[in-house]
């Protein structure tokens, strides 16, 4: 097959460089087409002859996109619109990457693929208008919802509290948000079985089991042998321009369907600690 990944100088972009084998892949970042211009996305995409579009390039700055509204709609909504359009003329495959902060986070267990969108971020909402577009465009796109994402080569949140124990004895880290952790490393390899089974739908692909941001952090600083302190607190004190889902575990049903299992969280946290030269 041959693969077009947009935002491929992105964290998860690089790990799809890394893990994909056997296939010719096109990689684009931002100079070879902001995904904001349509004309230059159909270009490079009439060009590019792909079997698959990845469409994983986005404004991920989940607070930056509360005081840049535009730029969030323009690139995750509008942009993905562009790549979905593009590839519907060329006969490419989409696979569009998506995420937890369509929900709201007010349930208590994992989130169906079926569950309604409820954003309460400009991010979310974004991401939400995105997809309800994309489906619009594209009916037989690939939805792939993700969530916590980490890995080497870009920022993440264990790099922060990494960065931030090699200066401070304690760190105060929100115990009151519920998500799954989940490695860039796997992700992509989800993401090369899911092309590869001619996936289409809305899949939920994160590691498997779930945590608190503060107990993310309390085991990334005990595998990396750390012993900066770590106090829980609540997103009340610990305030953000966006608001984040309270709970926001993503049911792995969808991605059963396919034959493929995601290993634990602690298991990828493991990996990306060796990968980064930590832990045992």
């Amino acid at each position: 097959m041959k693969i077009a990944i947009f935002g491929a100088s992105g964290l998860l972009g690089k790990a799809l460089v890394r893990e994909w084998s056997g296939d010719e892949l096109v990689l684009l970042g931002s100079r070879d087409a902001d995904i904001r211009g349509a004309a230059a996305v159909e270009r490079v995409v009439e060009q590019a002859k792909a079997d698959w579009i990845i469409s994983a390039a986005a404004y991920t700055d989940v607070d930056g996109c509360e005081s840049d509204q535009e730029r969030a709609f323009a690139v995750n909504r509008d942009g993905a619109v562009n790549v979905a359009r593009a590839a519907r003329r060329a006969g490419s495959k989409l696979l569009f990457l998506s995420s937890d902060y369509v929900f709201d986070g007010k349930k208590s267990s994992p989130y169906e693929i079926d569950d309604p969108r409820n954003p309460q971020s400009v991010y979310g909402r974004s991401k939400a208008e995105a997809e309800v577009a994309l489906i619009e465009a594209l009916p037989e796109c690939c939805i792939v919802r993700t969530s916590w994402l980490f890995g080497v080569g870009g920022k993440s949140f264990p790099d922060t509290i990494l960065r931030l124990a090699a200066s401070r004895s304690a760190l105060d880290v929100v115990d009151d948000q519920r998500g799954s952790p989940t490695y860039t490393v796997d992700l992509a390899r989800a993401i090369v079985q899911l092309c590869r089974a001619g996936a289409s739908g809305i899949v939920h692909v994160t590691n498997r089991g779930d945590c608190t941001w503060f107990e993310f952090a309390r085991f990334i600083l005990r595998e990396a042998g750390l012993k900066t302190e770590t106090r829980p607190v609540s997103t009340a004190q610990f305030p953000r321009p966006a608001a984040r889902p309270g709970y926001s575990v993503l049911s792995a049903k969808s991605l059963e369907k396919f034959e493929i299992a995601m290993p634990p969280w602690q298991d990828a946290g493991r990996r990306y600690l060796r990968e980064r030269g930590l832990g045992g």
